[in-house]
């Protein structure tokens, strides 16, 4: 953690050209279609009730007052320029947010709160952040390079990919941590267990290794029998028992007569005068602090049982996602056509259209994905229904990402009835207990292309 270099006027215009495998902050803005985006890692034990407040209030004053969390539970604020970047960046300074800089060292939202968890990951993360920092020379590392150390709670990141993941296992000798490389916690490369004092020697040597093959370099392109004799890791080839989930929106028991609030913004985004005034309200029932979460979500922090029903019920009339059941969970959307010059769609203004048309599609098992160009910046993986704007009207992808070859098509004038067939495809086909997911695999991408581009 760092404090926040003010950066000059001069400095943002260099940076705002940067390219788009960096990570755009305070110091290097990325120019988007709506201004600059700059995106904040706060450090979540700084996000007090009265903070996020001031750093709401900047993003109203210093930009267009749109308030984004990302699909890794980043905070981006949009439609800034060279001129306010430097006011905004001052504004986080006297709010006193502690923003991470540098490599992602990523803990699930609850650590060290949740009763669930095995071992508090955050003295892990704050060593290694300290480590790092004492290196001379620095190291040059990829720029999205993650790590994540989870310490098994409810909230866990098993869906999260990493460069370097730590798991803690419960054992009859202690806590020890699973160390893996690349993809999810299902899907990464196992190296072995790690104890102790030797965790943060162990995460330094595969960073310095990674430093050496050059910035392009990522926890995929390492051999997990390499790193296990690098690190003198435990042979350990057992993954731990996949949980499934836990749906972030809604009120989660703490124990005692304490909970927290699970929230999700409505696309991915939130007004900062909406913000604001939730924040207000919740702070008179007892809210103390939030914490970002995956998934374009937030903890509230603070609330007695009865006072988190009160703010559930505000949540709900300001427009925020209070429910796993709510549809707006199952659609993936990027910043569209108001906040990206590539966008040819304005994903929001069709989400909510989906909603509307074709309720059927979003029961929860599958994701839509509405991408405003073929890059996918929202979510690269393949969608079972993937959306994405074209010169001439709007493709659709069956289970496939949206760089994929679309198999229909459509025009302005009939996205709205195209969805809406989906919707009722699947409404007028689906057996009884079966899924929107089920449904549509069962019928076959063939069929729904039909379906979608009939007219």
């Amino acid at each position: 953690m760092i404090s926040c270099a003010v950066p000059s006027t001069g400095e943002i215009g260099a940076a705002a050209s940067m390219r788009r495998g960096a990570c755009p902050s305070l110091a290097a803005p990325m120019q988007t279609g709506d201004g600059l985006l700059v995106r904040l890692r706060p450090d979540d034990d700084s996000l007090t009730i009265p903070k996020v407040l001031a750093l709401a209030a900047a993003a109203e004053t210093f930009g267009n007052g749109i308030i984004e969390i990302t699909a890794r539970g980043n905070l981006q604020l949009r439609g800034l320029s060279d001129a306010t970047v430097p006011a905004l960046a001052q504004a986080v300074g006297d709010a006193e947010i502690a923003i991470a800089e540098g490599l992602a060292i990523e803990v699930p939202p609850l650590a060290g709160i949740d009763p669930a968890e095995i071992a508090d990951p955050r003295p892990i993360a704050a060593a290694l952040r300290m480590a790092l920092q004492k290196q001379r020379p620095s190291l040059k590392l990829a720029p999205k390079l993650s790590v994540v150390i989870d310490g098994g709670d409810r909230f866990g990141l098993n869906a999260v990919v990493a460069d370097i993941r730590l798991q803690a296992l419960s054992t009859p000798d202690g806590v020890v941590w699973l160390l893996s490389l690349g993809g999810t916690a299902a899907s990464g490369g196992i190296v072995g267990v790690l104890k102790g004092d030797a965790v943060v020697p162990a995460l330094i040597a595969i960073l310095e290794k990674l430093s050496g093959l050059g910035t392009s370099a990522r926890g995929r392109d390492l051999d997990p029998a390499e790193v296990r004799a690098l690190c003198r890791c435990e042979v350990h080839s057992e993954r731990p028992a996949a949980q499934g989930p836990v749906a972030i929106p809604g009120i989660h028991e703490l124990g005692h007569s304490e909970a927290v609030l699970g929230l999700g913004l409505a696309f991915a985004q939130v007004e900062a005068s909406v913000l604001i005034s939730f924040l207000h309200q919740v702070k008179a029932l007892g809210a103390t602090a939030i914490r970002l979460a995956p998934g374009h979500a937030f903890f509230v922090l603070g609330l007695a049982r009865e006072a988190a029903a009160a703010a559930l019920g505000l949540a709900a009339a300001l427009g925020f996602r209070i429910a796993a059941a709510d549809p707006r969970n199952a659609i993936a959307t990027c910043a569209g056509s108001k906040g990206c010059a590539s966008a040819r769609m304005e994903t929001k203004a069709m989400a909510q259209g989906l909603v509307e048309a074709a309720p059927a599609l979003l029961d929860g098992s599958l994701t839509v994905h509405l991408s405003g160009c073929a890059k996918g910046c929202a979510r690269p993986k393949p969608s079972e229904l993937t959306l994405v704007g074209a010169p001439s009207g709007y493709g659709l992808v069956v289970n496939g990402a949206a760089n994929g070859l679309p198999s229909a098509y459509t025009d302005e004038n009939g996205v709205k009835s195209a969805l809406a067939r989906l919707g009722r495809l699947v409404r007028q086909n689906k057996d009884a207990g079966e899924s929107a997911q089920s449904c549509l695999t069962r019928l076959g991408a063939a069929h729904i292309s039909a379906v979608f581009e009939q007219g």
